[in-house]
């Protein structure tokens, strides 16, 4: 069953055999939309900013965790990641973390495993 926690950008969660499934695609939706504004606003210029992130990416792969490449890469995603989606943040309403509370404990909640009946 997929339970869905209200708020500005709501979020789905359901029990999977092993813990638990967050949906966050309204969260991602207006990351996107972000995304587009911004290149709409100036095409050339979003698109050369992507490509170079990529090269930083690809370098700082090659490079290793204290290369040049991997800090700048590091500190510009942290830059898009608070101007396109929020610092990278859902919010959540004190009405939609109590429905995410009760859910929470639902899943945590001991489930009987299929085939364990009557094996006593």
């Amino acid at each position: 069953m997929k339970h869905r926690i209200e708020g500005p950008t709501p979020l789905t969660i359901k029990a999977t055999a092993t813990g638990a499934e967050i949906g966050l695609a309204s969260f991602l939706k207006l990351v996107f939309l972000e995304l587009f504004e911004d290149a709409d606003g100036d095409p050339s210029s979003f698109a050369e900013e992507f490509a170079d992130m990529h090269s930083l990416s690809q370098a700082a792969q090659r490079g290793g965790v204290d290369c040049h490449a991997r800090h700048e890469f590091d500190e510009r995603l942290d830059q898009m990641i608070d101007r396109y989606a929020d610092e990278g943040t859902v919010k959540v309403p004190s009405c939609g973390v109590t429905q995410l509370a009760a859910v929470v404990r639902e899943i945590a909640a001991p489930r009987p495993v299929p085939g364990q009946r009557g094996a006593a």
